[in-house]
């Protein structure tokens, strides 16, 4: 007899969700793989430290800017299952360029791999999230989010700390880093096969050449949607705050605990534990909703723990559980956000819209990946006053979705005051 939870899920649902942690992992594991040697590099300077890295994350959202509506358009055009599948077989062959250029140690091919999976992750992206509400219910689709979210979120811890763990364990012999990526990269594809099949959204939509004009015309469809509208730009500053976090948690843990790469992992564990813990935990108090009252309240926690972060002094242990608690409030803030994002567009126009909001996503990273740099160097903030920006942006994020919907979180509390009856009986 078939368990409720085996009733719950649809057919592939649990293919996507290892399709998706397999391609965070490797995403992951690539981009530190390269990055952790040039932070334990005795011979480089801060400044150039901090550049290399800065371009490493920005190299990795460039083809999001240029790309996106290509994945939108290929989201809409084609069955998402598909798309996903010719994706996952490219990224065999991306690893297997990447075991290349760690073979011949050469850092601008490094860079170019990294780049590669970006093109990767872009087509990748708008078939994922815009299969999801073509699988599940509206009621399921939170608690649906909240698995995407925390098993995307474990992908990235376990493969910051492969990373950093192959960097030091294959010094020398990164060829096999390589090697191994792309065996994971096959194992991704045959997981892929299992997707639940779907039919092209609109088979005969036209590709726009024009980038600014495709994504100007998604920004009207969802500006007409005052809820779509506001969710999008949540959804942008998401990404800048925790890009933000996590180039300079790479840079703090280097120049103040002076970690070494595998050290560093565990601390980015924490951030992405947090973040997976809190997107399970939204998915689980949503109820069967979208619960936008979620939203300022992981707000009001990112701003509290960014305060945290950047307290002079701070222990090690205080730190990891300030990164905990920022990445649990990231959580609650994001899977309402990305639910939203999901459930309003049309059918017709989900893959354009989820290309639209991935572009919007990778300027926000993009701008992240610049404005550390401009802190830092132009304005002299020191990493632990980076820390308080980032809960300073936080907070005001909060206070934006309070102003917007001030019913938001007192009617999210009644709702609960009133199931807890219901549970007891």
């Amino acid at each position: 007899m078939e368990s409720e939870s085996e009733k719950s899920w649809p057919r592939g649902f649990w293919n996507l969700m290892f399709t998706q942690f397999q391609g965070a992992f490797s995403d992951n594991a690539l981009r530190w793989l390269v990055i952790f040697p040039v932070l334990a590099s005795l011979t480089l300077s801060e400044t150039d430290k901090e550049g290399f890295v800065g371009h490493a994350s920005l190299l990795f959202a460039v083809p999001f800017l240029l790309f996106a509506t290509v994945g939108g358009w290929m989201a809409d055009r084609f069955s998402k299952r598909s798309v996903m599948i010719g994706v996952k077989a490219g990224e065999i062959a991306i690893m297997l360029f990447a075991a290349l250029a760690l073979r011949l140690e050469m850092q601008s091919l490094q860079l170019a791999a990294i780049c590669l999976m970006g093109v990767h992750s872009t087509i990748f992206a708008p078939a994922k999230y815009g299969v999801m509400p073509e699988v599940l219910p509206v009621a399921k689709l939170s608690a649906g989010n909240g698995i995407l979210e925390l098993l995307t979120f474990i992908g990235i811890i376990l493969g910051t700390f492969a990373g950093g763990w192959l960097a030091e364990s294959l010094a020398g012999q990164e060829v096999w880093s390589g090697i191994l990526l792309a065996t994971l990269a096959l194992v991704g594809l045959v997981t892929s096969l299992g997707i639940a099949k779907v039919p092209a959204a609109d088979p005969s939509k036209k590709f726009n050449p024009n980038i600014i004009g495709e994504i100007w015309t998604n920004l009207r469809v969802m500006k007409d949607d005052r809820d779509l509208w506001r969710a999008n730009w949540g959804n942008t500053a998401f990404f800048f705050i925790a890009t933000l976090v996590q180039i300079n948690l790479a840079l703090f843990a280097q120049s103040v605990f002076h970690l070494k790469p595998t050290d560093q992992a565990s601390l980015q564990a924490a951030l992405s534990l947090g973040i997976g813990v809190g997107s399970m935990l939204a998915g689980r108090l949503s109820h069967g909703r979208i619960e936008y009252g979620l939203i300022p309240l992981g707000a009001a926690l990112m701003a509290l723990a960014g305060f945290g972060l950047g307290w002079p002094g701070v222990g090690k242990p205080e730190f990891a559980a300030a990164l905990g608690l920022l990445g649990l409030g990231g959580g609650l803030f994001i899977v309402p956000i990305v639910s939203v994002l999901q459930h309003r567009p049309s059918p017709q126009t989900k893959g354009a819209v989820q290309g639209a909001v991935s572009w919007l996503s990778w300027v926000g990273i993009a701008v992240a990946s610049i404005t550390q740099g401009q802190l830092a160097k132009t304005f002299h903030l020191s990493h632990g006053q980076i820390f308080w920006f980032c809960g300073a942006v936080s907070a005001l994020a909060g206070l934006f979705v309070t102003w917007s919907r001030p019913r938001a979180v007192p009617d999210m509390l009644a709702r609960w005051a009133r199931r807890k009856p219901e549970s007891g009986s």
